[in-house]
């Protein structure tokens, strides 16, 4: 990863477990640095959203990345606020 530019990644609207790891073993494979994870296509607020995204932060932490999401609509933002999250993802 060239570190004057970030890793850009994006969640699909219904990202599976299975997506997830795989987007969390490219943050494990990257050297440390700025990370965007694009959630614009995340389709629905729900609890697996939420849950995927809190992965991707945690394993980005871990590996001394720092990471940003964008693109949240209203209703995401709504249901990170309501679980206590929303601070800690930076959003």
């Amino acid at each position: 990863m060239d570190t004057s530019q970030p890793l850009v990644m994006t969640l699909p609207a219904r990202p599976s477990r299975d997506e997830v790891n795989r987007l969390c073993a490219r943050l494990g494979a990257a050297p440390p640095g700025e990370v965007v994870c694009e959630v614009g296509a995340l389709g629905g607020a729900d609890l697996a959203a939420v849950d995927a995204l809190a992965r991707l932060k945690l394993a980005a932490g871990r590996r001394g990345h720092r990471i940003r999401f964008e693109a949240a609509g209203p209703e995401l933002r709504a249901l990170l606020l309501l679980t206590g999250v929303a601070e800690t993802l930076g959003l």
